[in-house]
């Protein structure tokens, strides 16, 4: 294992209600960036307020945890190809009602090939993914506000992004910059828009798995559109869509520089299909 440069501070907070203590760390770690290899990076946080960057100072990472210090612990580990990042349950009961208090911010190396999983609970998500050197990705929240969206064009092909969300307002921005082979969504309850916009290196299929809730497909001009709708309960607002015997496709597919496919199963709610700018 590496050396890990770490600094903390610890501060309390009490709750009016419950008239119960609650000791609240504050702890900054980082890495130094040794070698250019391929990693596995593992990024896990339960509740609170989640921001995700890049770096590119000659740090593999760099960690600020607002945590509770009764309820979890910092994790910190980076051995051989494996880098696992966040905070680990103590198994005792953890005070939800102070939930919102928790924050990770986190930076990532630029440059560095990296498969990255981002598992998070119940956050209030601000993610960026531009600048990453992206292989794979597999992004979970539970019951979240999250935006993520990918600023910079990934420059390396990636073959699956895959994204579930559970009772969630889910913003997906810039898709078109992973450089993704397929992309997964899965959603439960909640809203969610997908923004198809960015750079597009190659075709793409997109599969969509959704609940009950509402959904918006932002879709440049100019990139071709081929929809597949599963659900006779959800109504879908197909403007600028031509129906072709079970699917829905836009006028110019056949000749379009890079087209989409996408699968989509939904339960209940509505899907709306809006036209952008390129540029945006």
């Amino acid at each position: 294992m590496r050396k890990v440069v770490a600094v903390a501070v610890a501060a309390w907070v009490m709750n009016p209600i419950f008239a119960q203590a609650q000791e609240w760390q504050k702890v900054t770690m980082s890495q130094q960036l040794e070698r250019n290899d391929q990693i596995r990076a593992q990024v896990e946080y339960r509740a609170g307020r989640v921001t995700v960057r890049s770096v590119d100072e000659g740090l593999l990472y760099r960690m600020n945890l607002r945590y509770d210090e009764d309820s979890f612990e910092p994790v910190a580990d980076f051995s051989g190809d494996h880098l696992r990042l966040g905070v680990e349950s103590l198994g005792r009961s953890m005070r939800l009602w102070n939930r919102q208090a928790g924050e990770l911010e986190l930076e990532l190396a630029r440059g560095i090939p990296m498969e990255l999983d981002l598992e998070f609970g119940a956050v209030k998500a601000d993610i960026d993914l531009g600048g990453l050197t992206l292989t794979d990705l597999d992004l979970s929240t539970g019951a979240s506000e999250s935006l993520i969206t990918v600023s910079e064009p990934n420059p390396v092909p990636m073959g699956t992004a895959s994204f579930e969300a559970g009772a969630a307002e889910f913003r997906l921005t810039q898709l078109g910059n992973l450089n993704a082979e397929r992309i997964e969504v899965g959603a439960g309850v909640g809203s969610i828009t997908l923004g198809f916009g960015g750079r597009w290196e190659q075709d793409a299929s997109v599969s969509i798995d959704m609940g009950l809730g509402s959904l918006e497909l932002r879709i440049p001009e100019g990139l071709g559109v081929r929809l597949r709708k599963d659900s006779f309960l959800t109504a879908l607002d197909s403007e600028g869509l031509i129906k072709r015997g079970d699917v829905y496709e836009s006028p110019d597919f056949e000749d379009a520089d890079y087209r989409i496919d996408i699968d989509l199963d939904a339960a209940f709610g509505s899907v709306t299909v809006v036209w952008i700018d390129p540029s945006h």
